[in-house]
């Protein structure tokens, strides 16, 4: 039985790195495309190591860097990113602590909307939204935010509520004997003790905002605000060429920052999400 237990998880760890590789591949190649010349990347040699031939040092990273507005796009993501997470943050973690320590019919009902809307798939709302923005005005960079909220609601109230249910009850109601009221309570006692689930929850909203394409090509007004995701599209030279290098190059640098978030608080994630499922 040991034994039958023993190569089971030899396969399965096999099976796990295989499918690690695949999943790392794709960029690995990204990366050595992005230090290559034009013509490597464009030919047969786009899966080949660079070469001491093929080899273009950082010479894509600048022109991606100098070019296309690319310092203008990442200000633009950095705002974006930056406001709507942390409105996530704020918003449904006060709407979660109202759901869990509010019973009643109204509670039930809104938590079960925010559950609904994770099921509820973008394609079905994205022309509705993209009115309803240009109508409310919401197509700029820096109120965009409002409509993140919307959809990054779901998960997040869902998460709050799970780890919510865990924190003693006694703890808010000594802090109002001592005289907080509910503003001070929430901010002074309960916020605190939610870091866990915000950590988790402003990386994975975070991943998601900074890598979305869909949402901001949608709203955005895309003659005059980009964000990296959009820049990335529009990286070609006369006559309509791709330029593969800057193109390869960007790309590594919109996804280095968030992968490096992502490893720096990967523990963080595990223990939010097991706090927020589990305990909920």
């Amino acid at each position: 039985m040991r034994k039958k237990k023993q190569i089971q998880d030899t396969v399965m760890i096999v099976f796990l790195s295989i499918l690690a590789l695949l999943y790392v591949y794709p960029i690995v190649m990204i990366l050595f495309n992005s230090v290559k010349r034009e013509t490597a990347i464009t030919t047969s040699g786009a899966f080949t190591l660079p070469t001491a031939d093929t080899f273009a040092g950082l010479a894509n990273y600048a022109n991606a860097i100098a070019s296309k507005g690319f310092l203008q796009s990442l200000g633009y993501s950095l705002l974006i990113t930056i406001t709507s997470v942390a409105a996530i943050l704020i918003c449904c973690s006060m709407c979660a602590w109202y759901i869990t320590r509010v019973k009643g019919k109204l509670s039930k009902i809104l938590y079960y909307l925010f559950v609904f809307s994770m099921v509820v798939p973008f394609q079905m709302v994205m022309f509705t939204l993209s009115q309803t923005a240009d109508s409310l005005n919401l197509n700029k960079p820096w109120n965009i935010w409002i409509i993140y909220l919307g959809f990054g609601a779901g998960l997040a109230v869902f998460m709050f509520a799970g780890f919510m249910k865990s924190i003693p009850l006694e703890v808010e109601e000594a802090s109002m004997i001592d005289g907080c009221n509910p503003l001070q309570t929430f901010f002074l006692i309960v916020l605190p003790m939610l870091k866990p689930t915000l950590v988790s929850v402003g990386i994975l909203e975070a991943m998601w905002v900074w890598n979305d394409y869909l949402l901001p090509t949608l709203v955005l007004d895309i003659k005059n605000y980009k964000t990296i995701p959009m820049l990335i599209q529009y990286f070609r030279g006369s006559y309509g060429k791709v330029e593969m290098g800057p193109m390869m190059a960007s790309i590594m640098l919109t996804v280095i920052p968030i992968v490096i978030v992502y490893l720096l608080g990967q523990k963080h994630i595990i223990k939010g999400v097991a706090a927020g499922a589990v305990k909920g």
